[in-house]
């Protein structure tokens, strides 16, 4: 931040994201393709580089090709003024061990905050959709003096097994608790139907950070991990903040939009989270040019509509040909639907052929997939649960290049 405090962005991006095979199958979660022709990952790092947190290291672990070729070729920042966006593989450098927790995965990459010696370290997650402006966050931890903040969404209190739950003290700032993924957590004060949820997302004052991260390594009964280790720690030091989402204004966002946050995590929210870009006003809007989604274009030009082809409440990106019928559907570029063709309700990555006359519904189909003339998915339930991955919901998952009968 020019001028002001000094901070380095670590951005965590390896996990395997087994919840999501198959398209997990062949890259990292925050590969995956998301809203037709960003990554996942273009998300977080979307919202650093717009809140001029400019120097970003994206550690990686796991069938980490497509993330680190995504990362190099996409997020070229300018070199004259020192700014970047790097990719960290593991590189075992406290020995012949990969990382065995995200706080592992920093505490062997802490040489990447001696390069630097930033004044804070922003520590955020890779693999969710949402925008938000760090600069305020970062604020807030600053003026209250913070070791740690931790951004923190309201969630039903049913949904808190799947979340690290943030219990604030009387007011409102300070951590009480921070579980991980309880089964019956109290509710918030006021609202006891309503939990704060970590989104992920950690500011630290840097010193706190690394001190933290040593204590943890030599203990042989921590797993390792910031939310089941490092935050439950500095809790209990009276060291961590909750930041409320609800108080992040981004520009340019609408009030439908505001707070908006979703953890792709399985292929329901998945599609579900696809779902919500697609409507005349959407909960998440893609198009926000004060506040931009940043990715790689694709050559290709733009998507034709030809031999009475049609979309409608659909995203369709470049390259596309449409001369069947397409709605409520996000199209990657390079999909082609061919006459007779319909497609509701599906999330086609790039390069999906739909054959003449198939059929498919309520589906997510990886890059390269070939739908075949006269095929269905989406039509026989009891068909496709022997052949294709079904989710919990009934949304059928392909994989990349995988086989249609």
């Amino acid at each position: 931040m020019r001028g002001g405090p000094s901070v380095l962005g670590i951005v965590l991006a390896g996990g395997e994201g087994k919840r999501l095979m198959p398209l997990t199958a062949d890259r990292a979660k925050p590969a995956v393709t998301f809203g037709g022709t960003y990554r996942l990952v273009d998300f977080v790092l979307s919202n650093l580089v717009n809140g001029d947190i400019l120097r970003n290291c994206v550690l990686t672990q796991y069938k980490s090709h497509s993330l680190d070729r995504h990362v190099t070729t996409t997020w070229r920042m300018s070199s004259l003024l020192g700014n970047y966006v790097t990719p960290v593989p593991a590189q075992q450098r406290l020995g012949p061990r990969w990382y065995l927790g995200s706080a592992d995965a920093i505490l062997q990459s802490l040489n990447l905050v001696h390069d630097e010696q930033p004044d804070y370290i922003a520590v955020f997650g890779a693999d969710h959709v949402y925008r938000m402006d760090p600069r305020q966050m970062l604020q807030r931890h600053i003026e209250n003096g913070a070791g740690v903040t931790v951004a923190g969404i309201r969630v039903p209190r049913a949904e808190a097994p799947s979340f690290g739950i943030i219990t604030p003290g009387s007011d409102g700032v300070q951590v009480d608790q921070f579980l991980e993924k309880p089964a019956d957590p109290p509710g918030l004060p006021g609202d006891p139907d309503r939990v704060f949820a970590s989104m992920g997302n950690y500011l630290f004052t840097t010193k706190v950070l690394i001190d933290a991260l040593h204590q943890d390594a030599e203990d042989e009964n921590s797993v390792h991990d910031m939310g089941g280790s490092i935050l439950p720690m500095l809790t209990e030091r009276g060291m961590a903040q909750v930041y409320d989402f609800d108080d992040n204004h981004v520009p340019g966002e609408t009030p439908r939009e505001h707070g908006y946050w979703r953890d792709v995590g399985t292929l329901d929210t998945y599609y579900d989270a696809h779902m919500d870009l697609i409507s005349n006003h959407p909960v998440f809007n893609l198009d926000n040019r004060r506040w931009p989604i940043y990715t790689h274009s694709p050559q290709l030009p733009p998507a034709r509509f030809v031999a009475g082809g049609i979309a409608s409440e659909s995203v369709v990106g470049p390259g596309c040909v449409i001369r069947g019928q397409v709605t409520r559907s996000v199209l990657s570029p390079g999909v082609v639907v061919a006459e007779g063709a319909v497609v509701q309700g599906s999330v086609l990555h790039d390069n999906v052929r739909v054959g003449r006359g198939a059929v498919v519904r309520g589906a997510i189909l990886d890059k390269n997939v070939d739908v075949p003339p006269g095929a269905t998915i989406g039509v026989n339930p009891e068909r496709d649960a022997e052949m294709y991955t079904v989710s919990k919901n009934g949304i059928i998952a392909l994989g990349k290049n995988q086989l249609v009968v």
